[in-house]
């Protein structure tokens, strides 16, 4: 599985396979030992045992998806793990950010499964306006903004290809 992964701002790509896990392309041996809850139930402790060398670990889920407050020997660090799949879908949000007429776009590759609205609807920033089946999973796709549906540009049953624009807005609303 495949994971970018955010530690104090600095990004790396971490995979991690059958046989251990490679960081930035350079192949580090790991292991975890324990994953059991902390005295007061705040978290889960380990031991991490990375090229050799113990450290003791506690994680807590941090305040949204993919994001953990971990201690390390002591050290707090703010950590984001992201997988290919959600990453995918946060560059697609950021990339659709409202500024003016904005549009939906294919994160990845996909067919779609519903349309939840039609040209001239008035739709809410965050509103759902399509559903698109990824990786056997249906994936709702919102609007970047408040405004008015402007061009639908897919139907159900269509196939796409990642950055396909699927519907288009005027802003205001």
């Amino acid at each position: 599985m495949r994971y970018v992964v955010t530690v104090a701002g600095r990004e790396m790509e971490v995979v991690i396979d059958e046989t251990g896990m490679t960081v930035d392309g350079v192949r580090v041996a790991a292991h975890l030992e324990g994953d059991h809850q902390t005295a007061a139930g705040t978290g889960v402790g380990a031991i991490l045992t990375i090229d050799g060398r113990q450290h003791r670990l506690v994680a807590r889920p941090g305040e949204g998806r993919g994001s953990y407050d971990l201690q390390l020997d002591g050290r707090r660090l703010a950590v984001e793990a992201l997988d290919e799949r959600t990453r995918a879908i946060r560059a697609h949000a950021k990339a659709a950010a409202p500024t003016g007429a904005a549009a939906v776009v294919a994160p990845m590759p996909g067919l779609i499964v519903r349309v939840g609205v039609a040209v001239g609807d008035q739709v809410g920033a965050g509103q759902a306006v399509l559903v698109m089946e990824a990786m056997k999973m249906e994936n709702e796709l919102r609007a970047p903004g408040a405004g008015t549906v402007k061009a639908i540009l897919v139907q159900p049953g269509v196939a796409v290809e990642r950055g396909a624009v699927l519907v288009t807005f005027e802003a205001g609303g």
